[in-house]
């Protein structure tokens, strides 16, 4: 199992969105803002339900991997951390789907 994970993945972006470098895909969706990079989490996100649709297996980690990134991008430029994502997760599970669904309708 590898040892990467997405709060090495989170601090790499926070890295390249700093850097400037025109040859850096996470400092080019930084300097075209949230509208742009949100873009491009849709486009994997449909690209990824594709992938499973098709049974796909490679392409599914593929697609996978390029939604996780430009989530995590997405995230950044909103100033919201993963941990929060996770504490978030974290406190759903003190109950069950269903009725963490149902206590969101309103």
């Amino acid at each position: 199992m590898s040892q990467f994970d997405l709060t090495r993945l989170e601090a790499i972006i926070a890295e390249r969105a700093r850097s400037g470098d025109e040859n850096s895909w996470t400092a080019r969706l930084f300097a075209k803002g949230t509208p742009k990079a949100a873009q491009k989490l849709g486009e994997e996100a449909v690209e990824t339900v594709i992938a499973a649709v098709s049974r796909d297996r490679q392409e599914l980690i593929s697609e996978s991997a390029d939604l996780l990134y430009h989530w995590l991008v997405v995230l950044a430029l909103e100033g919201v951390s993963l941990n929060e994502v996770m504490e978030e997760l974290e406190r759903r599970t003190a109950r069950s789907g269903v009725e963490e669904k149902a206590s969101r309708k309103g």
